[in-house]
């Protein structure tokens, strides 16, 4: 359809105000998946997603139960002979504390100078919508191009747990080409991105005992091994001078980087200055022989989130104290998993830790890392998409966190997922004042419309 491309994106600059009130619409539901008092509100948005979804021409659509949160599914068939997308979403946001700190209501959106302003409203409400808005504009200006599946869920913001149950047991439902996730962001406004890899999550708590309740210090000083200073030599040992991890066998499986690979690392604007300005970090730490954007996605780390032991009030307290306990997490890279990460911690503490004290290891959660070829059809008509807007080549970038979706979809369907979205990191999503760029926004819907039309040419 050569006059197609031109007639939808003319409706899609037509109808801006018209998809920013529907944008609107959906933030001022206050739908929080950790809060039981966020029911009534999370039942309400998987309402909203379905009602839209069958104003776009999709059928079969229905919002699937699950132990907590419904999945809404819907699906457009009808384009023979044309590849099958299946678009990944969630409805649910994070909790809007601190209220205090937010300039105005987090469930009551507003425009601020070029920026919408509200909770969910770049992660990830905004990305939804905007795909739902470049699937109008198609849908009203000569029909949809390619199949489409939608998988929309509303479990995200607590760890998804109810999802690959989902998925196993709708695999011929969600059967597709390849998949489609918005749940991520560009460089900057003018810089187009594409994520093709994401980091894996192995997150731990390790406690540390020692005698049966606190000790007097005087008394037992010198005698009794404070369980606060073996976790804090535990963890010093959990990395060497050049920054690597000591875990035994930690990188046996780590993915090396190709030349190729390194290069187009390389490309991405942010350099050392760049993370020094984000962070406000006095100096960069990190693996030697590695740039920050390699160290930040392509390779693999562990973090301590969090120490906890003894006596932490005002004033003084002379105690060796009975435990100690640290939160740590590892961010992962292909092809390592999270078990075999829990035993290498295992054999760490079963090789470092002394017989003075007792310690005991949780697993807490985890997901697998992924990576997607950069060289497959759905990645080639995204990139093509955006630099047609954008006028620029996009960067290609390893995201650090974690899209679990991403992984499930990888070994429960056999599919990659194709992911990008238009937010910008300066968002402030999951904290105070979350906001949206909107003239990046509106590109993004444009970008959208090209990236359907470019499935099927």
């Amino acid at each position: 359809m050569p006059n197609q491309r031109d007639a939808a994106i003319q409706y899609a600059r037509k109808n801006k105000e018209k998809f920013l009130s529907c944008l609107k619409e959906v933030l001022c539901i206050p739908s929080v998946s950790t809060e039981p008092a966020h029911l009534s509100d999370m039942r309400h948005a998987a309402d909203w997603v379905a009602t839209r979804l069958r104003a776009l021409g999709m059928q079969k659509v229905q919002a699937f139960a699950t132990p907590q949160h419904p999945i809404v599914y819907g699906e457009f068939l009808g384009a023979a002979g044309a590849p099958t997308v299946l678009i990944y979403s969630h409805y649910d946001v994070q909790p809007a504390d601190p209220l205090d700190l937010w300039k105005s209501g987090p469930f009551d959106p507003i425009v601020r100078g070029e920026n919408l302003y509200g909770r969910g409203v770049s992660d990830m409400k905004g990305q939804m919508t905007a795909v739902m808005k470049a699937v109008e504009a198609l849908y009203f200006t000569g029909g949809i191009p390619v199949n489409l599946k939608w998988l929309i869920e509303g479990e995200e913001e607590i760890g998804s747990p109810n999802l690959a149950d989902f998925i196993s047991s709708h695999k011929n439902l969600l059967a597709c080409d390849f998949a489609f996730n918005p749940d991520s962001g560009m460089i900057g406004k003018n810089e187009p991105t594409i994520t093709y890899a994401l980091r894996g999550l192995a997150y731990f708590e390790l406690r540390v005992s020692g005698p049966p309740n606190d000790l007097h210090s005087g008394v037992f000083g010198g005698v009794v091994h404070n369980p606060a200073i073996v976790l804090a030599e535990l963890i010093a040992g959990m990395h060497d001078s050049k920054g690597r991890v000591t875990l035994p066998g930690f990188y046996d499986k780590v993915r090396k980087l190709s030349k190729e690979e390194r290069n187009e690392l390389a490309r991405i604007p942010s350099d050392e200055q760049y993370y020094l300005e984000k962070t406000g970090a006095p100096a960069l730490y990190g693996e030697q022989g590695y740039t920050p954007n390699e160290c930040t996605g392509a390779r693999p780390t562990l973090d301590v989130n969090g120490m906890l032991s003894g006596f932490t009030g005002p004033g003084s307290k002379t105690i060796i104290p009975a435990s100690a306990m640290a939160k740590i997490s590892c961010r992962l890279v292909p092809d390592q998993t999270p078990g075999e990460v829990y035993e290498q911690m295992k054999r760490y503490l079963e090789e470092k830790a002394p017989k003075t004290v007792r310690w005991e290891l949780m697993e807490m959660h985890g997901g697998n890392p992924s990576i997607s070829d950069r060289d497959n059809p759905g990645v080639r008509a995204f990139a093509d998409a955006l630099e047609t807007v954008w006028g620029a080549r996009p960067y290609f970038k390893r995201e650090g966190g974690s899209i679990p979706v991403v992984g499930m979809m990888q070994s429960l369907l056999g599919v990659e997922s194709v992911i990008g979205g238009f937010g910008l990191p300066d968002d402030n999503f999951h904290a105070p004042n979350e906001k949206l760029h909107l003239p990046t926004w509106y590109r993004g819907i444009e970008a959208l419309v090209h990236f359907f039309l470019n499935l099927n040419p």
